[in-house]
C-alpha cells in the first residue's frame, strides 16, 4: 500500500522532472528520492517515468497515478481541515429535542443565532415530550434535550441539567366559564376542584405530572381528568372547547389562544414551579452542542 508521502514525492517528480530539483523542493537528499521511485515502480508493477540519463516524461500509467495521488492528497488535506473545523464545533450535526410549551418564542431566535455563528453545523430537531427526550440521551439518540423539569426518577445520574427557565403554571379556563371572568377574585387551585381537567400522560412526563397532582393534594383536592392530551397546543385546544380546564407554562399562556382565558393561582398548592433545562447525557461533550448550549445563554442573558 503506498503511502501519502510517497504520493507526494511522486507528485514533486512529476511536477518538476527532475530528481534533483524535486529533492530541493522536499528538503530531502537525492538518493532517498530516487530510491523511493523505484521502489513505488516496483510495487505498483509499472514504469512511472520515461528516462534514460534523465526523466523525460510520465508513462501512461505514470499520468493516472498523478491524477489520482493528486486527488488522495487534496482528500487527506480536507478531511483534516474538517476534523480540526469538527474538533472546534464549527461543523457537524446536533440532535436536539425540545419541549414547544417551553421554547415556543425562544426557539426560532436560538436556531437563527446559531446558524448565524456556526453555519456548517446542521440542526437535526425533533418535538417531543421531557421522558422521550431523556430516553433518547440515554441511548445516545440525541445530544441536548430542552425539556420541563424534574427529571423521570432514575435519570439524574445519568444526565447533566442546566436549568435556563424558572417559571410558574397557570390555569387554563375556557372563556365562557364563570372563573373566566371572575377577574376581581383571585383564583385558588382548590376552585378548580369541581372542574373536568385536560391533563398530559404521566408517561410523558412523570416529574411535572407529579408535582401537578401534589399541589392539587395541597389544595384538598384530586383532579377529575376528563381528556388527556401530549402536545400543548391541543390541551389548549380542548380547553377552548370546554372540556375542561388545565395547567400550562406561563411562557405558553403569553402569546394567548381565541377562547380561552389564562389566570394566575394563589393559595394552597400554588404557585407551581415551572422549570426548563438544557439536558444531556454525562460524557457527550461534543464541540458543536458546547457551542449550542453557550449560544442559548447568551440568547437568554439579552431577553
Amino acid at each position: 500500500m503506498l503511502s501519502l508521502r510517497q504520493f507526494q514525492q511522486f507528485l514533486a517528480v512529476a511536477e518538476t522532472m527532475s530528481f534533483r530539483r524535486a529533492a530541493e523542493h522536499l528538503n530531502m537528499a537525492q538518493p532517498p528520492l530516487t530510491a523511493t521511485i523505484r521502489q513505488m515502480e516496483a510495487e505498483l508493477g509499472v514504469r512511472l517515468f520515461e528516462r534514460t540519463n534523465r526523466i523525460n516524461s510520465l508513462t501512461a500509467a505514470g499520468e493516472v497515478l498523478r491524477e489520482e495521488a493528486q486527488r488522495t492528497i487534496d482528500q487527506a488535506e480536507r478531511a483534516v481541515a474538517l476534523t480540526r473545523r469538527a474538533g472546534t464545533g464549527e461543523i457537524g450535526s446536533l440532535r436536539i429535542g425540545f419541549v414547544a410549551s417551553a421554547v415556543r418564542q425562544l426557539l426560532p431566535t436560538l436556531i437563527a443565532e446559531f446558524r448565524e455563528s456556526q453555519p456548517g453545523v446542521v440542526l437535526e430537531l425533533e418535538e417531543a415530550p421531557s421522558a422521550r427526550q431523556i430516553a433518547a440521551l440515554l441511548e445516545d439518540r440525541m445530544d441536548l434535550g430542552i425539556v420541563a423539569l424534574p427529571l423521570p426518577s432514575g435519570a439524574e445520574p445519568r444526565i447533566l441539567t442546566q436549568t435556563i427557565v424558572r417559571s410558574r403554571l397557570v390555569a387554563a379556563i375556557p372563556a365562557r366559564h364563570p372563573l373566566a371572568n371572575a377577574l376581581h377574585t383571585p383564583l385558588t387551585l382548590a376552585a378548580l376542584a369541581d372542574e373536568g381537567w385536560v391533563l398530559f400522560p404521566a408517561a410523558e412526563g412523570p416529574g411535572l405530572h407529579s408535582t401537578i397532582l401534589r399541589a392539587c393534594a395541597q389544595a384538598g383536592f384530586t383532579p377529575r381528568i376528563v381528556q388527556r392530551a401530549v402536545q400543548m397546543e391541543t390541551i389548549v385546544g380542548l380547553v377552548a372547547a370546554g372540556l375542561g380546564v388545565a395547567l400550562v407554562p406561563s411562557l405558553f399562556a403569553e402569546t394567548g389562544r381565541e377562547g380561552v382565558v389564562f389566570r394566575d393561582l394563589v393559595g394552597h398548592g400554588s404557585p407551581i414551579a415551572y422549570e426548563v433545562a438544557l439536558t444531556r447525557r454525562k460524557g457527550n461533550n461534543l464541540p458543536a452542542l458546547e457551542a449550542f448550549i453557550q449560544t442559548v445563554l447568551r440568547v437568554l442573558s439579552l431577553r
